[in-house]
C-alpha cells in the first residue's frame, strides 16, 4: 500500500523538469528599453564626423522642433536594412540627426553614398558614451525627441516599412 510513496520523489522531479522545459522553450525578449524615455536628452556635444555635416549637441534638440535621433554605424547590417525607411521619413519632412557609433568618417561617407543620406547632422561617438547615456544598448536605435528636448519614443532595432507610419505619427504628435 505504501509502495506508491516510493514514486513520489520521481513524480516531483518530473513536474520540475516539465516546468523548466516549458520555460526554456519560450522565446526570450532581450530588448533593452531606455530608462530615458519621458526624460530630457542628456547633455552632450559630439563633433562632426563627415565633412559637410555638422555635429550633434543636446542643446539643438531644445530648439522647439521635434526630430529623430538615429543611433547607427556603417558596419551595422541592420542599419543598411533601415536606410530606405529613414529616407522615406526624410521625404515625409521628418528631420533626422544621427550619432555614429565607433566609426570613421570615410566609412560613414561610403555608407551614405551607397545607401542614401537621410541625416541633417552626424555626431561622432567614438567611445559610445552618448549612446549609453541615452540608454541605447545597440545599433540601430531611433529616438523621437520633442521640441523641448524630451525623449518621447524609442524604437529598438532597424526601422522596417511597417514601422514608418507609427514613427511618423510619434514625431508629428511630439510637436
Amino acid at each position: 500500500m505504501r509502495r506508491w510513496l516510493l514514486w513520489l520523489p520521481l513524480a516531483a522531479l518530473l513536474v520540475v523538469v516539465a516546468f523548466a522545459a516549458r520555460e526554456l522553450m519560450k522565446p526570450a525578449d532581450r530588448t533593452v528599453r531606455s530608462a530615458m524615455v519621458g526624460k530630457p536628452v542628456p547633455d552632450f556635444v559630439l563633433p562632426a564626423l563627415v565633412e559637410g555635416k555638422q555635429g550633434v549637441a543636446a542643446a539643438g534638440f531644445r530648439a522647439g522642433r521635434p526630430r529623430l535621433l538615429n543611433v547607427f554605424a556603417s558596419w551595422c547590417i541592420p542599419c543598411v536594412a533601415e536606410a530606405p525607411q529613414l529616407l522615406r521619413l526624410k521625404a515625409l519632412g521628418v528631420p533626422i540627426d544621427a550619432i555614429a557609433i565607433r566609426d570613421t568618417g570615410p566609412a560613414v561617407r561610403d555608407f551614405l553614398t551607397r545607401y542614401g543620406d537621410p541625416y541633417r547632422a552626424i555626431g561622432d561617438d567614438r567611445t559610445s558614451q552618448v549612446q549609453l547615456s541615452l540608454g541605447s544598448s545597440g545599433v540601430p536605435e531611433t529616438f523621437v525627441i520633442d521640441g523641448a528636448g524630451r525623449i518621447v519614443k524609442q524604437h529598438v532595432g532597424d526601422i522596417r516599412a511597417d514601422d514608418v507610419d507609427a514613427i511618423f505619427r510619434a514625431w508629428r504628435d511630439a510637436k
